[in-house]
C-alpha cells in the first residue's frame, strides 16, 4: 500500500508560480517512478511529467521550460515548481506511482486575476 498526498496548490496571478508537493507513505520504498497529472473539467486528463528515484526526469511538451519536476528521495517527495502559470493552467494537479492506480487526491491550482 502506498498512500499519496498533495499540497501546494492555491490562487495565483496569471505569470505566477507555485510549488506542488507530493508526499509519499506506507510502502514507500517501492516508489519509482513518480508521475504528475492534472484534470480540468471538460478537459482529458493530461500526464505533465515524471521522475524516477534517481532523478531523472522528462516532461509533457505542453509544459517543458515551464514546470520543473525535482525529487527529495530522503523526504519521499517529488515536487512541481509551476513557472509562467497562465488561466489554462488551472486545474487539479495530483501524483501517481506509474504502473500502479495508485495516486493521491489532487490540490486544486487557480489561474486568475
Amino acid at each position: 500500500q502506498v498512500q499519496l498526498v498533495e499540497s501546494g496548490g492555491g490562487l495565483v496571478q496569471p505569470g505566477g508560480s507555485l510549488r506542488l508537493s507530493c508526499t509519499a507513505s506506507g510502502s514507500a520504498m517501492s516508489v519509482n517512478v513518480l508521475a504528475w497529472y492534472r484534470e480540468a473539467p471538460g478537459k482529458e486528463r493530461e500526464w505533465l511529467g515524471a521522475s524516477t528515484l534517481d532523478g531523472d526526469t522528462n516532461y509533457a511538451d505542453s509544459v517543458k521550460g515551464r514546470f520543473t519536476i525535482s525529487r527529495d528521495s530522503a523526504k519521499n517527495t517529488m515536487y512541481l515548481q509551476m513557472d509562467g502559470l497562465q488561466p489554462e493552467d488551472t486545474a487539479v494537479y495530483f501524483c501517481k506511482l506509474a504502473g500502479t492506480s495508485y495516486r493521491g487526491q489532487g490540490t486544486q491550482v487557480t489561474v486568475s486575476s
